[in-house]
């Protein structure tokens, strides 16, 4: 690490047990709900399938992830996967949403995943769940075309979607959608849910209206307006359900959209200004503005926030640093160390200047066999209150389990970083981890992903992916 430039948080030895840091209870103090409890520093992360039906139903593969975030030993499961607010606004075809189903449907989904945590580890007393919500915004994608709806005209990513000044969303669209956000937070309420996630990461709509600096307008311009979305909508949820807690999902930083370069190699595009968290590179840090955003979510009451960074649409090394990328992305521009590491720093400052704060970390899989090491190091010393995983969830949900209860790791279940995960979705199959969960290593489409992953090679050269 020391020839990168890299310092992260490392115990050589991890403790095991009660006296375990990871082991150690959390209060979250939510404004309006009070103060909820979680039994550990283990967090399962977001992670959708691509798997629902087309009428936005969880099918039986979705049954089935979240029954095994139920039996990881993590005892917040934040959000579970992304759910859109409406049909409009899923990523695609096959992602959840809010219907005339969901309130049956979701708070089974729940129940399976509390019921499969009380039959391995007795009890669910102190298991903390949510649901994430969402509009994908610039993303969306309900049916076989993309169907973008943008914050502002981007002069890099419009070309990428097909946006036009038509995609803009108007102010009173923004209204509406807002509206949208508070009946689903309703109906996930009513299903058993402790807390919503308004999803605030990762390109899609929330987040991009951060950094929405030439939007005109009381959603656009400086940053009272930028944040006026995430604000309303955090209030008028806690006007019509003060008992259920709320987080936000923030992208803590964003660069500049990167394309394949030379040797398939990720360089940054010129010409954009918008990168909230960003320093005006494309490529550095300023977090003066997210460091703001999380005081102005911490007046309204917000108890916990989950911080991840930049878009898999367009710099996924920030957001999940890995050595193998997906079909339609570009190979790491540096080792991944250096993304674990910034991302780990950027947590681990904004949580200085936010200690009453809860914050969970991420972007840890690309660790690997030392992500227990790191992972304890990190929340021992403040780094984070959490440690959150989402892909190593897919190929081993119980790391938190073995780990806690000092059982050596099983080194053929930890996430590689094949991005299989992503590169499944990214051709039309459902996501999974097909190198390493049985289920998925069985299914007829990994002959498919096969190919796709192939033919992604030829095109750079035969650089692998």
């Amino acid at each position: 690490m020391a020839s990168l430039g890299v310092d992260l948080p490392f115990d050589s030895e991890v403790v095991v047990g009660s006296g375990s840091p990871l082991a150690q209870p959390l209060e979250v103090r939510d404004g309006s709900a009070g103060t909820l409890v979680v039994g550990n520093r283990w967090t399962v992360l977001p992670m959708e399938g691509w798997d629902g039906t087309t009428d936005g139903r969880p099918t039986d593969l979705v049954y089935r992830r979240w029954a095994r975030f139920g039996e990881s030993g993590a005892k917040l499961v934040w959000g579970g996967e992304a759910v859109a607010v409406g049909p409009g606004g899923r990523a695609n075809p096959n992602q959840l949403c809010i219907g005339p189903n969901s309130p049956g449907d979701l708070a089974e989904l729940r129940s399976v995943l509390v019921d499969a945590h009380v039959e391995r580890f007795g009890s669910a007393d102190d298991l903390l769940v949510g649901l994430q919500l969402t509009h994908s915004g610039r993303w969306a994608q309900p049916g076989a075309e993309a169907a973008p709806r943008t914050a502002y005209r981007h002069p890099l990513l419009d070309g990428r979607v097909g946006a036009s000044g038509q995609s803009v969303l108007s102010d009173d669209e923004l209204d509406g959608l807002s509206d949208d956000f508070v009946e689903a937070a309703v109906v996930a309420h009513d299903a058993g849910f402790a807390f919503v996630d308004v999803k605030a990461c990762h390109g899609y709509l929330v987040h991009e209206l951060l950094s929405g600096i030439d939007r005109p307008g009381p959603f656009g311009g400086d940053l009272e307006g930028r944040t006026r979305f995430l604000r309303r909508t955090v209030e008028a949820i806690r006007h019509r359900v003060p008992d259920l807690a709320i987080g936000v999902r923030l992208s803590a930083f964003d660069f500049a959209p990167h394309a394949v370069g030379p040797d398939g190699i990720g360089v940054p595009e010129d010409g954009t200004h918008h990168a909230f968290g960003g320093d005006g590179t494309g490529v550095g840090l300023d977090l003066t503005e997210p460091d703001r955003v999380l005081g102005m979510l911490a007046d309204l009451g917000v108890g916990m926030v989950c911080l991840t960074a930049g878009s898999p649409y367009y710099c996924p090394h920030a957001q999940r640093p890995a050595y193998f990328p997906p079909s339609d992305g570009y190979l790491p521009p540096h080792d991944p160390l250096v993304d674990v590491a910034c991302l780990v720093d950027a947590t681990a400052d904004l949580k200085s200047r936010h200690p009453d704060l809860i914050v969970i970390g991420s972007g840890y899989s690309y660790l690997q066999e030392w992500l227990p090491n790191v992972a304890e190091a990190v929340v021992a010393r403040d780094g984070a209150d959490s440690v959150g995983i989402g892909r190593m969830a897919l190929s081993y949900p119980d790391l938190p389990t073995d780990v806690l209860a000092g059982r050596e790791i099983d080194r053929r279940r930890l996430c590689r970083t094949f991005s299989d995960c992503t590169t499944a979705p990214r051709n039309g199959l459902v996501s999974g981890c097909y190198p390493l969960d049985p289920r998925y290593k069985a299914m007829p489409e990994r002959v498919e992903l096969t190919r796709a992953k192939r033919a992604a090679e030829a095109t750079r050269g035969g650089r692998r992916i």
